[in-house]
């Protein structure tokens, strides 16, 4: 689910509400960047609006600094490149980096959330008005980029959350590039579609990634032209197109097209969590399915991812009932 609400640092927190400051402080540019201005239409929290994009707190192409600037390294059409992120005074500024520089500050308001229009959300239940009361600043982000948010969200089938983020993590800084720019500690640009289907098979497994995953993601990157051309395409095109490459079902769909199309109405069904979640908050129903969890969304049609998340950003969980699904290093073995 893209965005989660706030209370431990779980999945949840890191996509969502809360973006955890790191302790870094951004070195003195070696050269100035390019620098774009924008002035949202509303109230713009950039926790909430870039969180999602965010794959652990060790992430090494999303970070936090003590100034409230978020950087974000990625691969663009043009080239890897840095964004960094900031408050500046009635809007916000973006400056960038590298050959991606130039992509990535013009769709810097689409990034923001210039495309979701949250006045079309009418709040059916009193839970959701509160949480979109106390958090005014939520939008949408949408990247427009695929493979970016494809990618881990195949390293997240069937793992703990933990798993995830550690082979993301050290996939992306041994077959990465460094970030350009002054970045605030080490950063690096994700491997590209060529970088990916040269891992070697012993590098996936040191990761902790299985064969089922790693074999989703080489099929992934040989069609990845084909795939990034769906970021043009409505949300649910795009999904068909994603899921005819094998591996590659709802649930890895609808996570990626939530981010790189700042999709609205594109709700996460075959979650673990989830429809126990919204099933508790809306109806009381701590064993919901996604059956009943699209059902209790229903009066928000069009709008039920954004009401989803807002069902996680208030903080209403079900109690648990059972422990942490035990965490499995197959590099190990």
């Amino acid at each position: 689910m893209a965005g989660r609400f706030t209370p431990r640092p779980t999945r949840t927190t890191v996509r969502g509400g809360h973006v955890a400051v790191g302790a870094g402080v951004p070195r003195q540019a070696a050269g100035p960047g390019r620098v774009r201005d924008h002035v949202p239409d509303g109230p713009l929290d950039l926790g909430l609006v870039l969180g999602p994009l965010r794959r652990g707190p060790g992430d090494p192409t999303f970070r936090t600094t003590p100034d409230g600037s978020v950087w974000r390294t990625a691969l663009t059409p043009a080239g890897p490149g840095t964004l960094r992120v900031r408050a500046a005074g009635g809007g916000v500024r973006g400056e960038a980096w590298g050959a991606g520089a130039e992509w990535l500050l013009e769709r810097l308001p689409e990034l923001l959330g210039a495309a979701d229009d949250p006045s079309a959300f009418v709040p059916r239940h009193r839970l959701v008005a509160l949480a979109r009361h106390r958090r005014p600043g939520l939008r949408l982000t949408r990247t427009g980029l695929v493979l970016e948010s494809l990618i881990p969200s195949i390293l997240e089938q069937k793992v703990t959350t933990d798993e995830a983020y550690r082979a993301w993590r050290l996939l992306v800084r041994k077959f990465g590039e460094p970030a350009p720019g002054p970045v605030p500690g080490p950063m690096h640009v994700m491997p590209g579609p060529r970088a990916w289907a040269l891992i070697p098979s012993w590098e996936w497994h040191r990761a902790g990634v299985d064969d089922k995953r790693a074999s989703t993601i080489l099929r992934a990157v040989r069609v990845a032209g084909r795939l990034e051309e769906t970021a043009g395409m409505e949300p649910g095109a795009a999904r068909e197109r994603l899921e005819v490459v094998p591996g590659v079902g709802p649930w890895t769909s609808t996570e990626t097209v939530q981010r790189s199309h700042g999709a609205a109405d594109e709700v996460t069904v075959g979650d673990l969590h989830l429809p126990g979640i919204v099933g508790w908050a809306l109806g009381g129903d701590r064993d919901a399915d996604d059956s009943v969890m699209l059902s209790l969304l229903e009066p928000y049609a069009g709008q039920r991812h954004r009401a989803a998340r807002l069902v996680l950003l208030s903080g209403r969980v079900p109690g648990r009932r059972a422990p942490k699904m035990p965490r499995w290093d197959i590099g190990g073995l």
